[in-house]
């Protein structure tokens, strides 16, 4: 029987904004509607403790992520939708994998160098051994669930083929047993920061690179009138920023009026960015504010927010503990059931 199942995980790092909308979650949506597929989706809380963080700010965050993510469209009675650190067996089935995972393949993975060397230019850096190790617990996260599809960027590719090699690893040593997790091939785009086009979309580059999911009406429209762009000189390349722009327009679905603007740059006449942008403006304006009505009413009803939180740990564990009775048998460990 062909595996189905796509699982992907999104950090609780605080509010999302629209590149961390229209480069995975509008895709989490659609992988969910098309049907196809039995999509599992997870607030990677764990992985948010690789650096210095706030325990209260880590669970308000993580309870605010899932609220965001059926905000955005995420339908619990279609998706298993849950908090990984409610399902233990993520960390249980990690500490086995890191036994099967050799030091070399970690010291190769590139994300550890560069999120590692950030930190070393800070005062009183602590550069903790999960940072190091997250990508086995991410290879839990996905093999947890025997997933074969997994929708990621290609920032996380590489992270995705040592979860390929520990799959296979475990399967030589022990018996077949995980699927090899694939990449899933979609479209989603690559969103820049207003401020620096020639940067991916982080908050970490100040309030004005980004439009928050959930920003009002007002402050979308001032940050994308502030929106770098380029000279408007019809003889030049047009910028990224204005590129930009229009690939934002795209991502709204306004493919026409993007396809407009660059037949109006394309005739020679200075360019003229000011219309570009209210468009651009409008099309966010039309997306957040239906957005934000969804939160404000899932928001106001904690009492059901909390029980589907503890609904999809209780879907996510029915999996979770089939796997692990099956590994424990696999690898030699006992269980309480072997008592």
């Amino acid at each position: 029987m062909e595996n189905n199942i796509v699982f992907s995980g999104i950090q609780p790092t605080g509010e999302m904004h629209i590149g961390n909308y229209f480069g995975a979650v509008a895709n989490y949506v659609r992988l969910q509607e098309a049907g196809q597929y039995q999509t599992i989706y997870c607030v990677v809380d764990l992985h948010a403790m690789t650096t210095p963080y706030d325990p209260a700010a880590l669970r308000r965050n993580s309870e605010q992520m899932f609220i965001d993510l059926l905000a955005c469209g995420l339908n619990p009675d279609r998706s298993i939708v849950f908090v990984q650190s409610m399902v233990p067996e993520h960390t249980e089935l990690a500490w086995i994998f890191g036994c099967v995972c050799s030091y070399g393949d970690l010291t190769r993975q590139t994300q550890f160098k560069e999120k590692s060397e950030q930190l070393e230019g800070k005062q009183d850096a602590f550069i903790s051994a999960g940072l190091f190790t997250y990508p086995v617990l991410q290879a839990a996260d996905i093999l947890l669930y025997r997933a074969a599809n997994v929708p990621v960027g290609q920032d996380q590719k590489q992270h995705l083929e040592l979860s390929r090699t520990i799959a296979n690893r475990f399967n030589n040593q022990f018996g077949h047993y995980f699927p090899e997790p694939q990449m899933l091939a979609t479209e989603t785009p690559k969103i820049l920061a207003l401020s620096d086009p020639t940067k991916k979309m982080s908050k970490s580059l100040g309030p004005k690179s980004y439009v928050g999911l959930f920003d009002d009406e007002q402050t979308v429209r001032s940050k994308v009138r502030a929106a770098v762009t380029d000279t408007g000189d019809p003889d030049a390349p047009i910028g990224e920023g204005a590129r930009n722009l229009l690939a934002i327009l795209r991502a709204c679905g306004r493919h026409d009026q993007a396809a407009a603007f660059e037949d109006e740059y394309a005739q020679g006449r200075p360019r003229r960015y000011a219309p570009l942008k209210d468009a651009v403006a409008d099309a966010l304006v039309a997306l957040t504010s239906g957005l934000r009505l969804r939160r404000a009413a899932l928001s106001a009803d904690p009492q059901r927010v909390r029980r589907l939180i503890r609904e999809g740990a209780e879907k996510a564990r029915a999996i979770a503990q089939q796997t692990m009775r099956d590994v424990r048998r696999l690898t030699g460990v006992m269980a309480g059931s072997d008592l």
